[in-house]
């Protein structure tokens, strides 16, 4: 039973229709308007209702559309149920002895207009209002996070080093190049356009960049960019690049393994990696990682982001739609390289 005087809502929601093979498409998601939802947390429950204001887009999210769970990271979207993200939202109602009505959280949320959150323990509250509250869907989000913790934790870079990012353009890959550049290291990015390429080079700072979808023989790309080889490959992309990178690489070279964008529509029969004896030439160590294994130190994190970005010595690039309506569009466009920087859904104003 909803509290005592609850207000009774419409809830309009991006529904998950079924599991997916191959691409995804608009049409594997729905707008409902079918559903209400009550503003007030019931009776017994420890949890929160929240007003969701932004949705993030990620390419993680292709993953959760498949049928197998993935074990130790997310559950699968159920079929009839929302989606299912991270995003930025104001609590409407709370039970929860740290929220208060009215406070600001970023964290895992529904594609909904409004969620009721069980177990708010898992989410972050927002005290830093200066900056825009769509950053906490990127850069101080769990996109920050994730370029953070890969390049300084997993990669250690050192001053003069040289640094390869891939979907370089993208949420994580614009942050990533801008922390190399700010250690001292020599950084080229690949990415999709002609457009990107000068965005890479002329906003982001990056040495230099290349547009791969131009490029015949990847290897022959990086080995012009990179004569005596690459320390660090921040890996978002995998397959063919993650192969032309690995001869690429400096002995006791290092690689990140944050995702493998070009792998998580080919599910049944993704493609190898053929040049894996290098890694054992070259003493080459690659690591996979989550934003998850971060989340302990992001007050650690604030406190060097925040001052980046009031101060403008880091750029970030939104693109922002606005209302649920175009969130499938939004998700699914992620896959073919729609999207300039960090995609983001405007669901309602605060």
């Amino acid at each position: 039973m909803a509290g005592e005087g609850a207000i009774e809502v419409k809830n309009k929601q991006v529904l998950f229709k079924d599991y997916v093979r191959g691409f995804p498409e608009e049409s594997d998601m729905y707008i409902s308007t079918e559903k209400t939802i009550s503003l007030k947390v019931p009776e017994g429950s420890k949890g929160i209702v929240v007003k969701n204001l932004y949705l993030s887009c990620d390419p993680y999210m292709r993953n959760l559309m498949n049928k197998s769970d993935i074990d130790g990271f997310a559950a699968s979207y159920s079929p009839g149920s929302p989606i299912i993200g991270f995003g930025v939202a104001k609590v409407i109602d709370s039970r929860d002895p740290n929220l208060k009505k009215g406070d600001l959280v970023w964290g895992k949320t529904g594609w909904e207009e409004y969620s009721v959150i069980e177990e708010p323990s898992a989410l972050f509250k927002i005290e830093n209002t200066d900056v825009p509250l769509s950053y906490y869907t990127g850069i101080l989000g769990m996109t920050g996070v994730t370029a953070y913790g890969g390049f300084y934790e997993v990669c250690k870079p050192k001053k003069g080093e040289k640094v390869f990012v891939s979907a370089a353009s993208g949420a994580v890959g614009q942050l990533v190049g801008q922390f190399a550049k700010s250690t001292g290291c020599y950084v080229v990015g690949c990415a999709g356009s002609r457009d990107k390429v000068d965005l890479l080079k002329n906003k982001f700072g990056y040495d230099e960049a290349f547009n791969y979808k131009e490029e015949h023989d990847l290897d022959a790309a990086l080995k012009r960019y990179f004569p005596e080889g690459i320390d660090i490959y921040f890996e978002s992309v995998g397959g063919k690049m993650l192969d032309a990178v690995l001869p690429n690489m400096r002995n006791f070279g290092r690689i990140a393994v944050c995702g493998m964008i070009s792998q998580y529509n080919l599910v049944e029969k993704p493609e190898g990696v053929q040049n894996l004896m290098e890694i054992i030439y070259k003493r080459v160590r690659i690591e996979g990682f989550l934003y998850i294994d971060y989340f302990p130190r992001y007050s650690e994190f604030l406190e060097i982001v925040l001052p980046l970005i009031r101060e403008g010595k880091i750029e970030y690039i939104e693109d922002v739609v606005e209302g649920l309506k175009n969130g499938p569009s939004a998700l699914v466009g992620l896959f073919s390289g729609r999207n300039v920087g960090k995609q983001v859904i405007k669901v309602a104003n605060e």
